[in-house]
């Protein structure tokens, strides 16, 4: 769903919860200097776009219940336009990557940086990193039993519009707000009258995650194996929905295992995560040879 968190300073801490969607929620309802040769071989790849929104470099963090080490030096650019995807085994480190960037709690940031349009992150609560614009999209995204999706969105949007200094949108105002990215996602407004999740098939949910997005017009967007569990049809619904999404303005990062999705979401940059770390970055062709011979095909 959309944001989510500990044990450090403020400085390096990791908070709490779930995504975008899950902090605005419960706020409103209770009151790569790594190395230079690092960020070389990331940006030879392909022509610079936008400024950077997203930068880290040498983050490393551990499960904070047990002590593992899960990220070991994690160094990644992200310019505004660009597209970036990250594929790796299982294990990896992928999703415990985007769980530290929102802020979730079950890890602990232990060395390293992240920087989002410029501003430290891990200075910002969960709930602040959503609404300065930064989204997660669940794999496995959660229900919300008794709020229903209108109530829902326009809680979640009118505390991106506080954050800006815009006044917030009351129910009809929202509507009309609301009604044009319904008929862009090809969503039925009946959608909106049904409890966040409650019942929904695995393709409803991806698709009420990708609404979330459009209706916070979030900066930053990680988007955690949004192809699982969909079939050909609904992976194809999904992955036009991003792709009407995307702006020179916005960065998005897709967390994969196959190469379907970049089919039909083209990345402007494929990076191999392995045992905690970036290990290769190039174009879509390393996904092409990953569908082909595996991760052992790639050395």
């Amino acid at each position: 769903m959309a944001s989510t968190s500990n044990r450090l300073p403020l400085s390096r801490r990791s908070s709490s919860l779930s995504s975008s969607s899950l902090s605005s929620l419960s706020s409103s309802l209770r009151g790569e200097r790594r190395g230079v040769g690092r960020r070389v071989a990331m940006t030879t790849t392909r022509a610079a776009k936008g400024d950077v929104i997203l930068e880290v470099s040498g983050l490393k963090a551990k499960v904070s219940d047990t002590g593992e080490e899960i990220l070991k030096g994690v160094d990644l650019i992200i310019r505004q336009g660009e597209t970036h995807a990250i594929m790796g085994k299982n294990g990896s480190g992928k999703s415990t990557l985007t769980k530290v960037l929102v802020g979730h709690p079950a890890y602990e940031v232990t060395a390293g940086t992240a920087k989002y349009k410029g501003e430290d992150l891990f200075e910002m609560e969960p709930e602040e990193r959503a609404r300065a614009g930064l989204f997660l999209s669940f794999q496995s995204p959660v229900e919300v039993p008794g709020v229903s999706n209108t109530d829902f969105l326009r809680m979640m949007c009118n505390e991106r519009r506080k954050h800006r200094g815009e006044e917030e949108m009351d129910p009809l105002e929202f509507y009309g707000y609301l009604s044009p990215k319904l008929d862009k996602l090809n969503m039925d407004p009946s959608f909106m009258t049904r409890n966040v999740n409650e019942g929904f098939s695995g393709g409803e949910k991806k698709r009420n995650e990708i609404l979330q997005l459009a209706v916070l017009e979030s900066e930053m967007s990680i988007l955690d194996e949004i192809d699982s569990g969909l079939d050909v049809d609904a992976l194809r619904d999904v992955s036009e929905a991003v792709n009407g999404l995307k702006s020179d303005e916005k960065g998005l990062l897709l967390i994969t295992h196959y190469q379907r999705l970049l089919d039909l979401i083209h990345p402007d940059v494929v990076h191999i995560m392995k045992k905690g770390k970036i290990v290769k970055t190039g174009d879509k062709s390393l996904a092409s040879t990953i569908d082909e011979g595996g991760f052992a095909a790639l050395g």
